[in-house]
């Protein structure tokens, strides 16, 4: 009788497992190395596109990345101000060489 209650014991320890640690977001890391990078203004192309990689491996591990979602924004930011300045300077030189 030892035997199946000593068995019976073991089986039932077989059914309580431990907690899996929580899955961690994937894109996490790159998210917010490409959020630091779109922050500074020489480095802003390589920070959204570091921002953009990390927000789709976050998406497709199911978890939101706020941190690239942000990167995302002001990369793009500084993008657009650099070719609005760019091409302003363009206009502004060009008309002062036609005087």
């Amino acid at each position: 009788m030892d035997t199946l209650e000593g068995s019976n014991e073991e089986y039932a320890m077989a059914d309580y497992q431990a907690t899996p640690p929580p899955a961690a977001d994937p894109g996490n890391t790159i998210g917010i190395v490409g959020l630091i990078l779109a922050i500074i203004p020489c480095t802003s192309t390589i920070g959204l596109v570091l921002s953009i990689v990390g927000y789709i491996i976050s998406r497709r591990a199911g978890f939101q990345n706020n941190k690239a979602l942000a990167g995302i924004i002001i990369g793009a930011a500084w993008l657009v101000i650099g070719l609005i300045l760019q091409i302003t300077m363009g206009l502004l030189s060009g008309f002062a060489q036609m005087n």
